[in-house]
């Protein structure tokens, strides 16, 4: 057995089963072959030890501050953490989405792998909701199993990850939560309806129980339809989500939160219709902003053939009668991100993750 500084070889053999022969060909001798299903949990320390050493010669990571939005809330238990994140399937990095400014090197899985867990890592979420993962069952779930999370994926019927050569299979969401922390009551997969037809995109909506307190809550996860000129698809998929949870919630009895790439900007229908729905939500990141009621400027900024593009889509929905939003996680700023825009050596998704810590409000029929 090969020593792997403080870590063991046994850890290091899940990540570098992971990864392309390039970066650990030189350790090849010291892995174990071992099935990740069997495998004893790992500590996360470790894990992100084991991502330095692939990614050191990398520039180091952005720093993000957390903004604290506490309202005078006294709350006896710890926040829950939601992290969403679309973080960039690898096929359409690499074979579709031609970021122009974004050199090839920058998007070697076996590196740009480590940039996405250490990420993960750094911000220990205890429910983590993901789109665009096509490495779901040779990365993510063997080795946020050993983390402690449950998992779950659900892919597009026809992922366009399948048109690029070489693909890891199809692209889908997927949502991880802490066993530790919660229980799982009920779980549904969700193929969004447009116009009554069944589209190609996908939500996961989970009923969790909070062991700490007791309290009952779904979190949802989605991806909608890409693309100008698919405003109207993307309300009808919207409504179709809307109306789903509105069922698993029992019309807001069970407090909700949603996380998606939504690939519409705050002034498009299905905002509104969000913004509007009878289940009394609202966008955690509407209270960064001086008012409380505007979006970040940004949460993807990219450079691709056709020019820059710097939108939001990117946002995390609350019962905001039955949840507080104690802080959020600040964004990148124009000079971090750099004129390249993203991804790149930096950060390895053309969208910025987005985390949250929530609390359950004392009184939440009060304010419905």
């Amino acid at each position: 057995v090969c020593s792997m500084g403080n870590s063991t070889s046994r850890l290091y053999s899940v990540l570098a089963k992971t990864l392309s022969s390039g970066a650990v060909s030189q350790h090849q001798d010291c892995l174990e072959q071992l099935d990740p299903a069997r495998l004893d949990p790992i500590d996360p320390k470790d894990l992100l030890e084991e991502c330095q050493i692939v990614l050191q010669k990398r520039p180091p990571r952005f720093q993000r501050n957390f903004v604290n939005l506490k309202k005078n809330t006294a709350s006896n238990h710890r926040p829950i953490r939601v992290m969403q994140w679309n973080i960039l399937a690898q096929a359409l990095g690499e074979g579709k989405d031609n970021f122009v400014q974004c050199p090839m090197e920058a998007l070697k899985w076996e590196e740009r792998k480590c940039l996405i867990l250490e990420e993960i890592l750094a911000y220990k979420p205890d429910i983590l909701c993901l789109q665009e993962v096509d490495h779901y069952f040779d990365t993510f779930e063997p080795l946020l199993s050993r983390l402690g999370y449950q998992c779950t994926f659900f892919p597009k019927p026809w992922s366009p990850c399948l048109d690029v050569e070489r693909n890891n299979g199809p692209d889908g969401c997927a949502l991880f939560f802490l066993k530790e922390r919660f229980e799982l009551i009920n779980s549904a997969n969700i193929r969004l309806t447009a116009m009554k037809l069944k589209t190609n995109q996908v939500a996961i909506a989970q009923t969790l129980k909070c062991n700490e307190t007791g309290r009952l809550f779904c979190i949802a996860v989605t991806h909608l339809k890409a693309r100008t000129g698919w405003e109207r698809f993307r309300s009808a998929q919207g409504c179709d989500l809307l109306q789903n949870l509105k069922n698993i919630t029992q019309g807001a009895k069970i407090p909700l939160i949603i996380c998606g790439d939504f690939n519409a900007e705050p002034t498009e229908e299905v905002y509104r219709e969000f913004s509007n729905s009878s289940l009394n939500l609202n966008s955690a990141y509407k209270l960064l902003s001086p008012d409380g009621q505007s979006e970040p400027p940004y949460t993807t900024w990219k450079i691709r053939p056709s020019g820059e593009c710097r939108h939001t889509l990117d946002y995390i929905w609350y019962s905001q009668h039955a949840l507080n939003v104690n802080s959020a996680l600040g964004l990148l700023t124009e000079e971090q991100i750099g004129p390249n825009r993203l991804p790149s050596f930096n950060y390895p998704s053309d969208h910025l993750s987005l985390v949250c810590d929530f609390s359950f409000n004392q009184d939440p029929d009060r304010l419905l």
